[in-house]
């Protein structure tokens, strides 16, 4: 076990860090707290003075990679001159993070996130902040609900792509992507005709 003295917090972090590893190559039910305990260096009750269950954790594990993640992106595109710029640099910052993270990726759109209730609504509060973000993007004159909504589609683009190259297993280029995946989304939404009034 490690003699390096933390803080609570270095500790809390430290413990999250190797979680997300251990959780994202195992899932859910196929990781333990002494798995944890031991990729993390620590003993179990260290790990307890942290995390009352294995459930608090993962919850905890989805809030920090969820806000990762919306934190990543939104320094990306935090510069673009134009709707097209912010939606390229969007995408590339999620596929870079999906190809050099896909730890992450698994922990946040995984089977053991979706299929808890409490993990579920996690992952789709951090969905529904990532809509609300797209959404300001979609520049057509559209009902409010039908623009939110291509914002989720917009979501579920970049999830789904992303499931098909984590799940093969090989590595791809994420900027290659990103600019055909951002092409498509960019096309599709400058095809959406105005709403008549």
């Amino acid at each position: 076990m490690s003699s390096t003295r933390l803080t609570a917090d270095a500790r809390r972090q430290q413990i999250l860090d190797v979680a997300i590893d251990v959780f994202g190559r195992s899932g859910y039910y196929g990781s333990s707290m002494n798995d944890i305990a031991e990729a993390a260096g620590v003993t179990k009750p260290v790990l307890y003075q942290h995390f009352d269950s294995k459930s608090e954790l993962y919850a905890a594990l989805l809030d920090e990679v969820g806000n990762r993640l919306l934190t990543l992106i939104a320094k990306a595109t935090a510069s673009a001159a134009n709707g097209r710029e912010q939606t390229e640099l969007g995408f590339q910052a999620y596929f870079r993070w999906v190809a050099s993270r896909n730890h992450e990726f698994r922990l946040l759109f995984g089977g053991g996130a979706r299929d808890d209730a409490e993990f579920s609504a996690t992952v789709r509060r951090i969905t529904a902040t990532a809509a609300a973000a797209i959404d300001p993007l979609i520049a057509v004159d559209l009902d409010p609900e039908l623009r939110r909504t291509l914002a989720h589609g917009l979501v579920g683009l970049a999830e789904g792509a992303s499931r098909r190259l984590v799940e093969r297993g090989e590595d791809f280029d994420p900027d290659a992507t990103a600019r055909a995946v951002s092409s498509l989304a960019w096309a599709g939404l400058r095809a959406i005709p105005p709403q008549q009034s």
